[in-house]
């Protein structure tokens, strides 16, 4: 008889109800930690004893693909980590669910587009440009704060995109409302105090949430006083021209400074910090993009049509999205019955994948922690990798965020290369996605000579 039989109808091995009493500040401090080790203590399917519900923590390849992908209809986001989202981002493309979230994804698509990449290329450039231009202002031998570089720059792009404009002016008062809120939310889901009581967080949310709905208001107005035409391709211009009404362009606005640049910025923080710590990762690299772009001293900027040949750079990325993904755990509710890993789950059950712990997984990738690109020059290399969801769900701005990433890192790297600073690296906390905590600062230096390695160091 399993030992936590009493207290779970779940067919799985998993904590016992004082041991997870006992854990609660392993939980508050580094949830992602926590997961992992259920993972590593009882293994791909451990059941969590909590009240009123069963929880499964699903930490089995096949069964992801399942929850995820061949059964993603029998799961639904009927979780408090989307109504969590939801108090701040609505029922948008993010937390929504059922019809209303497949009409608006249908309205978005084209704006997302592989088609439509090429502009995002270009606002890329544009985006690297000011990131470069942030790096030459800088002292000599002041590090870079690397975060809020990123977050800048990435702005570029999520305006474009979302609004077909310069959103410099307000994006970045959205960005800080949006994070703010969303720093407030996960410090109530830690809090014993109900969500409902008039608490000082609770009046600050508000606060905050008045603050996006008045920024995405002047959004709106601005991109209608411009005028939407009839082929408009971004995103607030679809949605009008599908009907929607100004709520719903709100919540699909915030959903996207969300996952569109929440997301990338995170991303390209942990990956600049992988590669100032990996220097042959970095040489190799540097490699390609001399191939590629030219020598360090007369490299252009990369475009659009460079992106298939820069094959190292998006494996650069994909290991630092396998390593820290920022979508770092996600939450699905059976809608029906079904079968996890051979493990009978009842409908109403709470399903949770770490992405942290499943990129990890040791059956699937051979020294998990160590950050190896070449993992991914196989294009066929995608087991147990999820950093944007699967199936029907999956993030609708992925090859966006894709072309971004690898576009700006090339620009930025084709004549520079980043080193630490002296110290202890940062400790990851994990909110709405994964950051260094306190910070993360590199030296960014000029190359004026072609890195050793050239065309016949990459395969």
């Amino acid at each position: 008889m399993r030992r936590n039989a009493r207290y779970t109808p779940l067919a799985a091995d998993g904590p016992l109800p004082w041991e997870m009493v006992r854990s609660v500040p392993a939980i508050r401090r580094a949830p992602h930690e926590f997961l992992a080790g259920l993972a590593r203590r009882h293994g791909d399917v451990a059941a969590v004893p909590l009240p009123r519900t069963p929880v499964l923590v699903l930490n089995d390849p096949a069964g992801v693909r399942r929850v995820l992908v061949d059964n993603a209809r029998g799961y639904g986001k009927a979780t408090v980590q989307y109504a969590a989202l939801a108090s701040v981002t609505g029922p948008g493309l993010l937390a929504g669910d059922g019809a209303t979230w497949r009409a608006h994804r249908r309205v978005v698509q084209p704006a997302f587009h592989h088609g439509s990449l090429d502009a995002v290329a270009a606002h890329a450039a544009a985006a690297a440009r000011a990131l470069r231009a942030e790096v030459d202002a800088l002292a000599p031998g002041r590090p870079l704060d690397v975060v809020d570089a990123v977050s800048r720059a990435s702005l570029e792009v999520v305006g474009r995109t979302l609004a077909a404009a310069d959103l410099s002016g307000v994006a970045q008062r959205l960005v800080d409302a949006v994070g703010e809120a969303l720093e407030l939310v996960v410090g109530r889901a830690s809090s014993p105090v109900p969500a409902s009581w008039p608490t000082r967080s609770r009046r600050a949310l508000a606060a905050r949430v008045a603050e996006i709905d008045a920024v995405c208001a002047q959004v709106l107005a601005e991109r209608r006083a411009r005028g939407v035409e009839a082929g408009a391709s971004d995103v607030v211009g679809l949605m009008l021209n599908a009907g929607m009404g100004a709520q719903e362009v709100r919540d699909e606005l915030v959903t996207f400074v969300v996952a569109g640049h929440e997301t990338v910025a995170s991303s390209l923080t942990w990956t600049l910090d992988l590669l100032a710590r990996e220097p042959s990762a970095q040489r190799r690299l540097q490699a390609e993009l001399a191939d590629v772009l030219g020598p360090p001293g007369g490299a252009r900027e990369p475009r659009w049509e460079d992106v298939p040949r820069l094959r190292y750079a998006r494996a650069v990325v994909d290991e630092s999205l396998r390593l820290y993904p920022p979508a770092w755990v996600v939450t699905r509710r059976a809608l029906e019955d079904d079968v996890l890993a051979g493990v009978p789950v009842p409908a109403g059950t709470l399903v949770i994948v770490s992405t942290w712990a499943l990129h990890r997984h040791p059956a699937v990738w051979p020294s998990p922690e160590q950050f190896r690109p070449e993992r991914f020059l196989d294009a066929g290399r995608r087991d147990a990798y999820v950093p944007f969801g699967a199936g029907p769900r999956q993030c609708i701005g992925r090859d966006l965020a894709l072309v971004e990433e690898v576009l700006v890192l090339a620009a930025l790297l084709r004549d520079r290369s980043v080193r630490p600073v002296p110290g202890p690296r940062p400790r990851v906390e994990a909110l709405v996605s994964l950051r260094p905590r306190g910070g993360l600062r590199l030296l960014v230096e000029r190359r004026d000579a072609a890195p050793p390695g050239g065309a016949g160091s990459l395969p």
